[in-house]
């Protein structure tokens, strides 16, 4: 199949919708499938054209980047010299996908688009400007769709936005075949001036408002035998370590920036427990958490709809009361105190995602959903 995979952001940006788009390409393109993936091309220095693991990758200029959303009507001429059997769209940011789904209409190409979150903007008026365009163009581009796509149940019972659209759910994939417990991740503590004698709690995020760093950061106050590591870069990192300052934290809380696409999965196993404390509803899966279970690690999430999907609270990790630093610190005490329950743990948790999220199994649900589209099922 000719597959035209349309993401408003794409690597070398950073995210989690980033992340699943990247790897299920280059697994199609494994596959032996013809993968272009049109995106914006939000910073000059990038090539407006390249290859990416057997995946095309073709980047527009957007007109303008409002409320974090890139305007980029030329995605439609993009697509439209593809010629694609299928189109799958990925959302939010929004209009992307209806740029897509417009191309979709007019040459009747069997178009699916995933929801990956439902809409929060940052904004006095943020509400209203969310509602609006849900109620029509978000509810036009879903319309057009062969078919709706969430990442979770509760997703798909609870979005107002797709629940009436009778969603199929496929999960984000993980490249399970990366994430592994075999990484040797011995260079990491010396690094980071971390003594072996020490535990690391780890967590990767982009350092934004709704990851909840700062209850991560205030939860390094219960668990004083323990290193904090968050692995990643954003618009709140000065504000985190001035945070860690005024919490008597700093010297055990370390804020490492970026981390390079070779060098995460050392990161990963040099950890002893991952924590994902995410507070909104913008974080509907947490790839971030399955990446640390793939490598066998425990995790303690957010009990929030879509990270509580990802693990069986008690089993492959544990789920924590958000907003909750106190709570959020008892669950990570516990998993540092028991080694046996940790090792058990990440064995499961390993297993999970063999089993129901690797990039195996969610390719396969996508090829399926491709053909179930081009066969007009």
């Amino acid at each position: 199949m000719r597959i035209a995979q349309v993401s408003p952001w794409f690597y070398p940006h950073l995210g989690g919708v980033e992340s699943h788009v990247l790897t299920v390409s280059k697994e199609l393109a494994r596959r032996g499938h013809d993968v272009t993936v049109v995106t914006t091309r939000h910073d000059p220095a990038i090539p407006a054209e390249e290859w990416i693991d057997g995946v095309r990758v073709v980047r527009v200029r957007p007109r303008a980047i409002l409320l974090r959303t890139p305007v980029a009507p030329r995605i439609r001429g993009a697509i439209e010299g593809l010629r694609p059997d299928v189109i799958h769209a990925h959302s939010p940011p929004p209009l992307s996908a209806h740029y897509a789904s417009l191309v979709a209409q007019a040459h009747r190409i069997p178009f699916a688009v995933t929801y990956h979150c439902d809409v929060e903007l940052p904004t006095p008026f943020g509400r209203l400007i969310e509602s609006l365009y849900r109620r029509s163009r978000g509810a036009a581009t879903l319309r057009r769709a062969g078919r709706v796509v969430v990442t979770t149940r509760t997703y798909a019972a609870t979005s107002r936005a797709v629940w009436r659209f009778r969603p199929t759910v496929i999960p984000n994939a993980v490249d399970h075949r990366r994430f592994t417990p075999d990484v040797d991740g011995s260079e990491v503590r010396p690094d980071l001036g971390i003594p072996e004698d020490r535990r690391i709690v780890l967590l990767v995020a982009r350092v934004v408002p709704h990851k909840g760093i700062e209850h991560f950061i205030e939860a390094a106050r219960y668990v004083p035998g323990a290193e904090f590591v968050i692995a990643g870069a954003g618009m709140s990192i000065e504000a985190m370590r001035r945070l860690a300052r005024s919490l008597g934290v700093q010297d055990r809380v370390h804020l490492l920036g970026r981390i390079s696409e070779d060098r995460l999965p050392k990161v990963y196993a040099a950890a002893d427990v991952f924590v994902l404390p995410s507070v909104s509803r913008l974080e509907a899966f947490g790839i971030a958490a399955l990446e640390a279970m793939a490598t066998g690690k425990p995790v303690v999430v957010s009990d929030i709809p879509g990270l509580r999907e990802v693990i069986e609270d008690g089993r492959e990790g544990l789920l924590a009361d958000p907003v909750n630093p106190q709570d959020l610190g008892r669950k990570i005490n516990r998993l540092l105190i028991d080694s046996r329950l940790r090792e058990e743990m990440g064995r499961r948790g390993r297993e999970k995602v063999i089993a129901s999220f690797s990039i195996d199994a969610v390719s396969d649900q996508l090829v399926a959903l491709y053909e179930a589209l081009l066969s007009g099922r």
